[in-house]
């Protein structure tokens, strides 16, 4: 056998998310990418947040012009809201990381990320590199330019307050910098034992036109990047359009555009461009010494290539693979080599998966894997071989045209084997930044696969090396084959049915149910919780036994506040289980969207244990849900009955029957039952109800009549959650009843005090609060309230749907007096 060496293959032949099946390309996807194999351009896009990137311009380079592209994302949108359900934080960061990578696998370009964290809005530049440190993520950007080295680098936003929002600003300033400090051997010199210095040809940026301000003007450099791709079947503003809905989190789908679009660009840095992006930058072979002899090869395969024969295409792309292995190691070497196998085995129709029927393995379990390869061709393939784990076994099995093979091999997961945790929360972080271990992770955007199979196949005399993740392969009813990561869990979790227990002086005890869940057989232990000294817990220890994989068992923990409480305290509960010494302190938690890979997780068993003082009123609540949150699951926790809203066809005298009424989050924005309901609701108010309006975002509202009275939504926000906060009017009953309030109330408030604050309210309504952030105007229009007949109106966009999951006390008291019916002292 004639061997040209064991060459890597990396995952091309699969999705962007390994979390999907192995992709099948068609022989318009095989034409496609032989074109694109005589193609050396790169581009690097760069802006703040998920959603950010101009998936037009990204659609254009990729799948238009053929450059490799990739989009650097600074943060992972942590901080956003959440359209599609109740997941904030870090949670809602893990969705649109898999939203960008379902975007990414859609206008086909790569994905980064640094380890900023979205802190939620900012007002300023400064404010955002103090959060970020600023050395820290310019060295991310550095350490991704000299991985990636791009030829040109474009920006999303301005090095200034046109950015709008301060991450945007700051992503421009350290794309500035970077451009520059990755060029110089000086800087960050600890990462040049793994990659070199780069210097980009050019830095841009891609001004904008949209909402209100337009950056564009007729003598900046501008591109048409419209236009019709026939081996695809979409045009590229098809192709952005279906990237951009991607952003389901963010309600961001979009209509294709199909004509013309121009696209504008200003230099920052470098030769400004005259008639193409790329200009001075070489992008075919010949830009590579030795290179201009694979040009023509690439040339005459592309002329060759039938498209109802792929299969003959092989031979030659055999030979390429050789010619290409001869030249000096560098990046575009192993990056062609890594297309041209992909091109090879599509063009022998070649399938190959490594899978498991068990979702989750246990740390020190065992479990079976499934290798399955097949060769669609004529062309002789042989599996000389495959590993996994430390096993090699040499097979030396031709593999006939149509004929699947199958192995079943054992893979044992080691007992100190690493539990699936997304690199970048594997620390504890504080605002502004993840902590992230290993520096060669920084860039990913995902954990590598836990276990890779390789398999050595040979064809015609050639060896390559294909690597396939194990996956999950399931049968879903109704979606059909599904694949998903392999999880590694540990043997036992823990899991509260409540986040946050709320324990007041009126209900000073509750019963906390604890779940155990085995993924390994025979777990005997204990069940301990730990407690803050203002708690007692009335037995502890609870012993179970759990015989089986997949068992699971309740624990019930009676929970007491001790006496003497004088003000609200909110403070964590540790629970973990004891098995054989060990001790296990995570839960389990899956999030499942039906558009991207279900996410597991194993978070911290932990607990917030509310200390309350505080009195309610009326009990029943009914709610009309919003974009999803947490508020009813809080509400309930002080022994409210929340019930559900959810025909406009209830009678008014049903909703007579609740003591208040409360819209969920952006409901206004998203909740078409409430145009119908609107006016039922504010009959109810003025009958001697409470509506309790939650904030909304400025424009596209189901009705333009929220209120009884006039005010307006405006884009004013206080970021600074600890901002100081000054009461309009003292002596109103929302600061009195049933609860005093007092300033100590808007203590520990986490990420912002609210958005989307009011506006031009009318003279009926009383402002009870002035806000601001550090350099801004004061605003006095996150909280309105009026009396309307018998009834009283409020409108607030304090952010309680991020409060009261947290536990944060003074924000239950003043949600709990907000809800309260009107009193005679109101004014």
């Amino acid at each position: 056998m004639r061997k040209v060496g064991i060459l890597s293959l990396l995952l091309i032949l699969y999705t962007v998310s390994i979390a999907q099946r192995p992709r099948r390309w068609s022989a318009s996807d095989i034409k496609f990418h032989l074109e694109k194999l005589g193609v050396l351009g790169r581009v690097l896009y760069l802006a703040a947040h998920p959603d950010d990137e101009n998936t037009m311009l990204i659609s254009f380079l990729s799948k238009g012009k053929m450059y490799e592209t990739a989009y650097l994302s600074c943060t992972r949108g942590d901080g956003g809201q959440n359209l599609i359900g109740s997941e904030q934080g870090s949670e809602l960061g893990l969705i649109r990381t898999e939203e960008l990578l379902g975007a990414r696998a859609i206008d086909g370009g790569k994905q980064f990320f640094t380890t900023a964290n979205d802190f939620g809005f900012s007002k300023s530049a400064t404010e955002t590199l103090k959060f970020w440190r600023h050395d820290s993520t310019l060295a991310n950007i550095v350490w991704i330019i000299r991985n990636y080295q791009p030829d040109i680098i474009v920006t999303r936003f301005p090095e200034d307050a046109r950015a709008g929002h301060g991450h945007h600003w700051t992503s421009a300033l350290l794309a500035h910098e970077a451009f520059k400090a990755a060029a110089d051997p000086n800087r960050f010199k600890e990462q040049l034992q793994f990659v070199q210095t780069w210097q980009a040809k050019r830095l841009l940026w891609n001004t904008f036109s949209f909402g209100h301000r337009n950056t564009t003007s007729p003598d900046q450099f501008h591109i048409e990047t419209g236009g019709y791709n026939p081996l695809l079947g979409r045009s590229y503003g098809e192709i952005a359009a279906a990237s951009r809905s991607m952003h389901k989190s963010q309600g961001f789908g979009a209509a294709p555009y199909m004509g013309e679009r121009l696209e504008y660009f200003k230099t920052i840095e470098g030769e400004a461009p005259e008639s193409s992006l790329m200009d001075g930058i070489t992008t075919d072979w010949s830009r590579i010494k030795g290179g201009a002899a694979i040009g023509e090869q690439i040339s005459e395969i592309n002329r060759s290539f039938q498209i109802n024969n792929p299969a003959a295409s092989v031979k030659s792309l055999l030979a390429l693979l050789k010619s290409i292995q001869e030249l000096p190691d560098g990046r575009w070497k192993s990056e062609k080599l890594s297309e041209t196998q992909a091109l090879i085995l599509a063009c022998l129709g070649f399938f190959a998966d490594a899978t498991t029927s068990e979702a989750v393995a246990a740390e020190g379990a065992e479990i079976s894997v499934q290798i399955r390869a097949l060769n669609r061709s004529d062309i002789p393939v042989e599996l000389i071989s495959y590993q996994l784990a430390g096993l090699d076994k040499s097979i030396h099995q031709a593999l006939s045209k149509g004929k699947d093979y199958n192995a079943k091999l054992v893979l044992s997961i080691p007992s100190d084997a690493p539990i699936t945790e997304p690199y970048w929360l594997k620390e504890a972080h504080p605002i502004g930044y993840y902590n992230v271990d290993d520096p060669k992770l920084v860039g990913r955007p995902l954990n590598p696969p836990p276990y890779i199979a390789r398999l050595r196949l040979n064809v015609e005399g050639t060896a390559l090396d294909l690597r396939l993740p194990i996956q999950y392969r399931h049968t879903d009813e109704v979606k059909g084959e599904l694949y998903q990561p392999l999880v590694i869990a540990p043997a036992v979790t823990i899991n509260m049915n409540d986040p946050v227990v709320l324990l007041s002086r009126d209900a000073p005890a509750k019963m906390i149910r604890v779940e155990v869940k085995a993924f390994k057989d025979h777990q005997q232990g204990t069940l301990h919780i730990h407690v803050p000294d203002q708690f007692e817990v009335v037995q502890n220890d609870l012993p179970f036994n759990l015989d089986k994989a997949g068992d699971s068992w309740m624990g019930v923990f009676e929970l007491r506040l001790k006496p003497g409480l004088v003000n609200s305290i909110s403070l964590n509960a540790k629970i973990s289980a004891i098995v054989d010494g060990k001790t296990y302190d995570r839960g389990i938690k899956v999030i499942e969207h039906s558009h991207i890979p279900a996410i597991t997780l194993f978070p911290k068993a932990t607990t917030r244990l509310v200390g309350l003082d505080i009195k309610t009123t009326g009990k029943n609540i009914g709610y009309v849900a919003g974009a999803g949150d947490l508020v009813p699951a809080s509400l309930r926790q002080l022994g409210y009955q929340v019930t559900p809203i959810t025909s406009a066809s209830i009678s008014q005298k049903a909703l007579s029957g609740f003591d208040a009424i409360i819209t969920g989050i952006r409901a206004y924005n998203i909740n078409p039952l409430l145009h119908p309901l609107q006016s039922k609701l504010l009959n109810y108010v003025k009958d001697g109800g409470v509506l309790l309006v939650q904030y909304n975002k400025n424009g596209h509202m189901v009705t333009d009549h929220m209120g009884p009275y006039p005010f307006n939504v405006s884009g004013d926000r206080v970021t600074q959650e600890d901002a100081p906060v000054k009461w309009l009017l003292p002596d109103h009953a929302a600061l009195h009843y049933p609860n005093t309030l007092q300033p100590a109330d808007f203590d520990g408030w986490i990420q912002e005090r609210g958005l989307y604050f009011t506006s031009d309210a009318d003279p009926h309504y009383s402002r009870l609060f002035e806000m601001h952030d550090s350099g801004s105007q004061p605003l006095d229009g996150s909280t309105i309230v009026c009396n309307y007949g018998k009834g009283k109106y409020v409108y607030s966009s304090l952010d309680f749907f991020r409060e009261l999951p947290a536990g944060v006390p003074g924000a239950f008291r003043l949600f709990v007096n907000l809800l309260a019916k009107p009193a005679d002292s109101t004014k």
